[in-house]
């Protein structure tokens, strides 16, 4: 059995949709300038297999929340950070069930891990950008919010070809007008936002991650999960059963729009 590693996050992960003690962390410091070196003593990894490039959907919105409410598909997006074992036996789980999912990954966390992004295209997921160090992108000068979507649109290049399908703003649900706008300029016709928000990041355990979702969950919801977490990869398996159960199927955010 996987430990928990995680203790429980902030009061204000709630409203965020993230957990804010997860951008504090030495690439936080770092300069918005170059990129920034690899771990000492690691050879580059093998490329991934060539991304999906950024999803435009003409007559959607910029900012997506949710597909068709008239299918029987969802989609399960992960905020990409944390153990890559942890992550590595989450993805297992998704593919034991025929499922696929959506990792929105932190640019430093694919600089100190940068073989989980082969790992999750190879199991047919889906990659997108979640910032470079997770700072609270709506409270950032333009400049520092542009290169904090950028910088991590680099590391995705470098490491599979593309910028990856999806643009999500960190530590929050929904991007400002300055953001979309910036996210544009660096190539992501869409801002990924969510209807359904797990609360996994402040670690209840399991079967609170289950109820939540499963409480609120339905045809073309876009779910806010995390990587990182014990409890969400216990809850995964109930959480896919119960869909299964409702006639749903879980997809890439690509797949749920299209």
């Amino acid at each position: 059995m996987l430990r928990a590693a995680a203790s429980a996050a902030a009061a204000g992960a709630l409203a965020s949709g993230c957990d804010p003690h997860r951008d504090v962390d030495a690439g936080a410091v770092r300069s918005a300038g170059g990129p920034s070196p690899s771990p000492a003593g690691h050879a580059p990894p093998a490329r991934a297999r060539a991304a999906r490039p950024p999803t435009r959907v003409p007559g959607l919105p910029v900012q997506i929340a949710h597909g068709p409410r008239n299918g029987r598909a969802v989609a399960l997006t992960f905020h990409g950070r944390g153990d890559p074992k942890m992550a590595t036996a989450l993805l297992g789980e998704a593919e034991r069930a025929g499922a696929k999912v959506t990792v929105l990954a932190i640019g430093d966390w694919l600089d100190e891990q940068p073989a989980m992004a082969r790992r999750i295209l190879d199991g047919g997921h889906e990659l997108g950008n979640h910032t470079m160090h997770h700072r609270n992108i709506c409270a950032l000068p333009a400049a520092e919010a542009y290169a904090e979507i950028s910088r991590c649109a680099d590391r995705l290049r470098a490491l599979t070809g593309t910028i990856g399908s999806w643009f999500r703003p960190s530590q929050t649900r929904r991007a400002t007008d300055l953001v979309a706008g910036l996210a544009r300029k660096a190539g992501y016709p869409h801002v990924l936002s969510y209807d359904v928000d797990s609360l996994d990041a402040n670690d209840p355990g399991a079967p609170a991650v289950q109820r939540t979702v499963l409480d609120a969950v339905g045809p073309g919801s876009v779910v806010s999960l995390h990587l990182g977490h014990a409890g969400t990869v216990a809850a995964l398996p109930p959480i896919l059963d119960g869909l299964r159960r409702r006639g749903l199927r879980a997809v890439t955010t690509t797949e749920l729009v299209t």
